[in-house]
């Protein structure tokens, strides 16, 4: 069974022509979310022989299905069950200094999406866990249970931008006083009936319970702190001319996309390529709804 085939990588074309334009080699191509292998795949096809990809990604089921895609590639492949914070740790196992690409796309597969046993989303019934990597702690759970009333509040305004934070956080200790919030169709209703009547229209056809669900997945895998480091970490992990490319979902990754590439350039020892963040073209959003909000920027390592 090919796994893979209900998930669709975004920005293709656009990732394969950044990363390895016209007459340029790649020698050398990281994969930090490898997924299911669908980028992978390609930027191997388009290095023509000339490649090899080290890709990681912290989730161990997908890993092994991406292992299966990328089978055909022999050697020229290499994954590890990593966190991409951990680059430069992954990078000095395999003994290599600096590569010429790197891919980062912070989206989640649509098979992970689409588990209810993973817990992230709110349309199917689950357990209220979020952990990409199942080894870590806490899960969704611990938080929704475990936190004080206003650490719920500021988590779900800081990491889901939600208005309506201090009601729903109020609704969740009460529910959680008389039974513990064990799954998604549990919490997505005190969500939406702690959200007043009156914001609906104003919340344009999102589910009510998006922003918080958004927050809790952020918070459990620590996605935010993640990214600082694999931003903090690309300057020495590019080889001169190489390139790297992140495609961010949200605002909060974006806008950390944007100032650490806007800093590297200011000190001379990188080009941004996209002065403007790309968008997948209409088609694409059209055929894939989950690339609406992708947003692709890529930067150039120079002397």
């Amino acid at each position: 069974m090919d796994h893979h085939k209900g998930h669709v990588p975004v920005m293709l074309q656009e990732v394969v022509e950044l990363l390895l334009p016209e007459g340029r080699r790649a020698v050398s191509v990281v994969d930090c979310t490898v997924g299911l292998g669908g980028h992978a795949e390609a930027l191997l096809r388009a290095s023509r022989g000339e490649g090899c990809l080290t890709g990681m990604d912290a989730d161990a089921g997908n890993l092994r299905l991406a292992k299966r895609r990328l089978e055909p590639f022999g050697q020229r492949v290499r994954l590890f069950e990593a966190n991409f914070a951990n680059i430069r740790d992954v990078l000095d196992e395999v003994g290599i200094e600096a590569v010429d690409a790197i891919l980062a796309d912070l989206g989640l597969a649509s098979n992970q999406l689409d588990d209810p046993e993973k817990g992230f989303s709110f349309s199917v019934d689950g357990p209220l866990d979020m952990r990409i990597d199942r080894r870590t702690r806490p899960d969704a759970g611990d938080l929704v249970n475990a936190l004080s009333e206003g650490e719920l509040a500021d988590l779900i305004f800081e990491y889901g931008q939600e208005r309506y934070s201090r009601q729903i956080a109020r609704a969740i200790v009460r529910a959680r006083s008389t039974k513990a919030i064990g799954s998604t169709k549990a919490l997505a209703e005190i969500v939406r009936r702690a959200i007043p009547r009156s914001a609906g229209g104003a919340r344009r056809g999102l589910n009510s319970a998006t922003k918080t669900f958004q927050a809790l997945r952020i918070a459990v895998n620590d996605e935010l702190g993640a990214l600082d480091k694999l931003l903090e970490a690309l300057p020495d992990v590019l080889n001169v001319a190489g390139r790297a490319c992140v495609i961010s979902f949200h605002s909060l990754e974006d806008r950390r996309v944007k100032r650490a590439f806007s800093d590297w350039s200011a000190t001379g020892r990188a080009r941004v390529i996209t002065k403007k963040p790309l968008r997948a073209c209409l088609a694409e959003q059209t055929a894939n709804r989950r690339s609406r909000s992708a947003k692709l920027r890529c930067v150039e390592r120079i002397e």
